[in-house]
């Protein structure tokens, strides 16, 4: 709760008047518990062994799930890894008839939480009968990156969230009513304009620390809506990098007492929506002429546009219906456009590189619950592997 002084000019002699004005957040009981204590705990030396924290991507297609195993050494590569398993009954994976399901390591990363020498290892997921499970994305993305590697694809993607009081009322809003309209908080400095930068900063240190190729952060349109970039990566990377990023950024809202939400259109009405605009680029992108390449690329796209708004959110575009409507910077769902420097079409090519004639492009139409894996397999299969039709070519 704040308290406002206003200062009241009508007539001598002048008046004071207190105004109470209520901004209390909903956090969760856990980030009231002391972290002074739980720190003597974490300084306790772990002799020689390391603690594995694996991540893997639920039923869902957009929840982490993860869980923590013992080591008696230090892991140099994924292939030090053991494979482990979980009961895909309680995680959307499974009937408990058959629940168990199988982790395997796919990328390490430093544990920003418990320091060296301990890690985050992310997982992809199979199935009893070794198959993968259906949100594991990455198999087939692994597969399609494999066959273009020549051609050395670069990717970075622009991740939007907004957070939320655990009642899901956005962070610093007023509890009974709206701040003000959007205007000043893109990029905003200031109390009253940035919500939340504490989450962001201890984010963003996090994901150095890490090793995630995370390139920059801002504020963004609406109010408690924050933007983080990571990239470039190249290849299956991107998928890997960008997911323990979000990971990391739950785990920092945790500890915060607070909800980190990628739902692409948190807020209904007119305050802009949250996506994950994708930057993408080829070797023969990146070099001189490379403008060609790019718009032999988006004449592509546009010949497959509802193959790629299946592909760019988890519920097969339903999601990104309540966001791409055409207001609030985006196109319209049912339309392909592109543009240079026009951040209301579907592609958007920057103005540098209009002018250099070389570069890369931007899909703005991936939600920000997107699977990585999925939106850049998409990107790779129609501007790479030149496929066609509503269906992706099975290899």
């Amino acid at each position: 709760t704040r308290i406002k002084l206003e200062m009241y000019l009508l007539s001598p002699p002048r008046t004071l008047r207190c105004v109470i004005v209520s901004v209390k957040m909903a956090t969760s009981a856990s980030a009231s518990l002391s972290k002074t204590i739980k720190q003597q705990y974490m300084e306790l030396p772990q002799g020689d062994k390391v603690q594995a924290m694996y991540i893997w991507v639920d039923g869902t297609g957009e929840g982490l799930r993860c869980k923590t195993r013992t080591l008696d050494f230090e892991p140099k590569s994924i292939e030090d890894l053991p494979e482990w398993n979980f009961d895909g009954s309680s995680t959307y994976q499974a009937e408990g008839s058959n629940s168990d399901m199988y982790l395997i390591p796919a990328a390490m990363f430093r544990d920003p939480f418990r320091k060296d020498p301990n890690k985050l290892v992310l997982c992809e997921v199979q199935k009893y009968n070794r198959k993968p499970a259906e949100t594991n994305l990455r198999i087939t993305c692994k597969k399609v990156m494999e066959m273009v590697a020549d051609q050395h694809p670069w990717f970075g993607m622009e991740q939007e969230y907004t957070i939320l009081g655990t009642d899901g009322h956005p962070f610093g809003w007023p509890s009974n009513g709206f701040p003000g309209p959007q205007g000043p908080y893109y990029c905003g400095v200031g109390a009253d304009k940035a919500y939340g930068r504490d989450i962001v900063e201890a984010h963003y240190r996090a994901c150095l620390y890490a090793g995630v190729n995370i390139c920059g952060t801002n504020a963004e349109v609406m109010p408690a809506q924050w933007e983080f970039q990571v990239g470039p990566c190249e290849g299956i990377d991107m998928g890997d990098h960008l997911w323990v990023a979000r990971f990391i950024l739950h785990r920092v809202c945790e500890d915060f007492g607070v909800v980190a939400s990628f739902d692409p259109k948190p807020i209904p009405g007119n305050w802009n929506g949250a996506g994950c605009h994708t930057n993408f680029s080829t070797k023969e992108m990146r070099e001189d002429g490379g403008l060609k390449a790019i718009e032999e690329s988006i004449e592509k796209l546009g010949k497959r546009h509802e193959y790629h708004i299946r592909a760019y959110d988890p519920k097969g575009g339903l999601d990104n219906a309540r966001r791409l409507t055409g207001r609030h910077e985006t196109s319209n769902i049912h339309e392909f456009s592109a543009g240079v420097a026009n951040r209301g079409a579907s592609i958007r090519i920057p103005r540098s590189v209009g002018q250099e004639k070389r570069g890369y492009f931007e899909d703005r139409r991936p939600s920000a619950n997107c699977d990585p894996y999925g939106v850049t397999e998409a990107l790779i299969r129609t501007c790479l592997l030149n496929e066609e039709g509503e269906e992706p070519t099975d290899y």
